[in-house]
């Protein structure tokens, strides 16, 4: 499909979904230059983003109708269906939809298969970082779809994220998601126990973690997690609960291939438990306090 140049590069572009991630995508499009219409259903998502420099709108149609693409940042594909639902008659033919959710990878194929009929190209565009991580250009966009909506987005990518890369049709960037979410989650689960072992075995946290950074244990999640974990900061970057929803994805997603995943398994249980103990809208390295509390009977 043929692609408008200068009159659609001048189009705000929009934003539907303004919380930790969609807030930190439109901070980063505006300060790219581009202009940056959105909205949310949370009055407090709506000032925060007119503060940035955002054009908050009424509705999620209103912003449909005026732009030619589309970021949605929701919390889950189900959401991301009732909006698109919503918004059907307000989507022009050629507009592309960047998709920032986490979902079920078949969900938001078909999805991308739905927009297609009506010439309405489809990106699943998942992120590899936290919402701070984006708002610094840090992050990595992993982008499933048609490979000209993938390019006629360059300008865009290039002020979202440090690097993009196209994986696949629709749905790769949801499946490609769900495996670096795993390896990360696990990551972040490790320092954690690693921490609390410490901790009990008399060391300092502060001490034990330098340490952990210098090693040959080390991963990125000890630089974006650690002091986090070290010093009780639990304010939200990515919410724990948030997590565990992408968890019960990976488990799901397997299951149709018939594998297991006995880490990821144990993962889930564990932020089961952190849920429980009402940590859920907190940021994700607070499943350290979840296993501090996990004393063995004597």
């Amino acid at each position: 499909m043929p692609f408008a140049t200068s009159a659609q590069a001048l189009e705000p572009v929009g934003v539907i979904g303004l919380g930790l991630l969609g807030s930190a995508l439109a901070e980063r499009a505006l300060a790219g230059g581009f202009a940056v219409i959105g909205f949310d259903l949370a009055a407090d998502c709506q000032s925060n983003f007119k503060r940035l420099g955002g054009r908050p709108l009424s509705s999620a149609r209103e912003v449909a109708s005026n732009c030619r693409r589309l970021v949605l940042a929701l919390p889950h594909d189900g959401i991301t269906r009732q909006v698109l639902e919503a918004i059907r008659s307000d989507l022009a033919e050629g507009t592309v939809i960047l998709d920032a959710t986490t979902g079920d990878p078949d969900g938001m194929a078909e999805i991308g298969r739905t927009l297609a009929a009506r010439n309405v190209p489809y990106l699943d565009a998942t992120i590899s970082g936290s919402s701070a991580q984006v708002r610094d250009g840090e992050a990595l966009l992993m982008v499933g779809g048609p490979l000209d909506a993938f390019e006629h987005c360059q300008d865009l990518f290039r002020v979202l994220a440090r690097q993009t890369i196209h994986v696949g049709p629709c749905g790769s960037g949801a499946k490609m998601k769900l495996v670096t979410n795993l390896v990360l989650g696990l990551n972040r689960a490790a320092l954690a126990e690693g921490l609390v072992l410490a901790s009990k075995l008399g060391l300092s946290p502060q001490d034990s973690l330098d340490v952990l950074r210098a090693s040959m244990a080390y991963s990125r999640a000890m630089d974006t997690k650690g002091e986090k974990m070290t010093q009780g900061d639990f304010q939200p970057q990515a919410k724990l609960s948030q997590h565990l929803k992408d968890v019960r994805l990976m488990l799901a997603a397997a299951a149709r291939t018939g594998q297991r995943l006995p880490l990821t398994e144990t993962h889930c249980t564990l932020l089961e438990l952190a849920e429980t103990l009402g940590l859920g809208e907190f940021d994700n390295s607070a499943v350290i306090q979840a296993i501090a509390q996990m004393e063995t009977s004597r």
